[in-house]
């Protein structure tokens, strides 16, 4: 009798946990499409395009998503396409999705942007028209090292607040 006790006591605790964690953490609703628009910015303008890259269809919470979502911009696109790109070695730290605002970590080569201005404003548009594409997120934090900075290095683009798609 015990022991189909402790089990109960067990399962109970496993589906409070698994119900807290969806919680805080959303799925992507079943129905969604397995595909994710990535923006680029073009150079000499600010005109966005995009292009679309396959999910991998285990990948169901929304930070998951999110960190692939800012991976791809940061890598950019094909390599036969000009557009505005993060400076090589730019790396995602982390993501995290908390209500509508996502957290992107960034390391690496983000502060050795030499390109300007026009450069940074272009790396974080793309950035912010990516994550605020996908259902749920509405403005994005940047830290780089795990810091909240004002702006880059070079001091052309305000980062110390959230950015969103107003935000340019």
């Amino acid at each position: 009798m015990k022991m189909l006790r402790a089990i109960a006591i067990v399962a109970l605790l496993g589906i409070a946990a698994y119900v807290g964690y969806r919680a805080f953490v959303p799925p992507i609703p079943s129905g969604a499409t397995k595909m994710l628009t990535v923006y680029f910015v073009k150079p000499e303008t600010e005109a966005l395009a995009s292009y679309s890259v396959s999910l991998n269809p285990k990948t169901t919470d929304i930070d998951g998503v999110a960190f692939y979502a800012t991976s791809q911009v940061i890598a950019g696109p094909p390599a036969e396409i000009s557009a505005i790109r993060f400076p090589a070695g730019t790396v995602a730290r982390s993501v995290r999705v908390t209500g509508a605002t996502a957290t992107v970590d960034l390391g690496g080569n983000i502060a050795a942007s030499p390109d300007g201005s026009f450069a940074e404003s272009g790396q974080f548009k793309s950035l912010v028209w990516t994550l605020t594409g996908m259902t749920g997120i509405s403005a994005v934090q940047v830290t780089v090292d795990g810091a909240k900075v004002p702006t880059l290095p070079g001091g052309h683009f305000e980062i110390d607040e959230p950015l969103s798609r107003k935000s340019f």
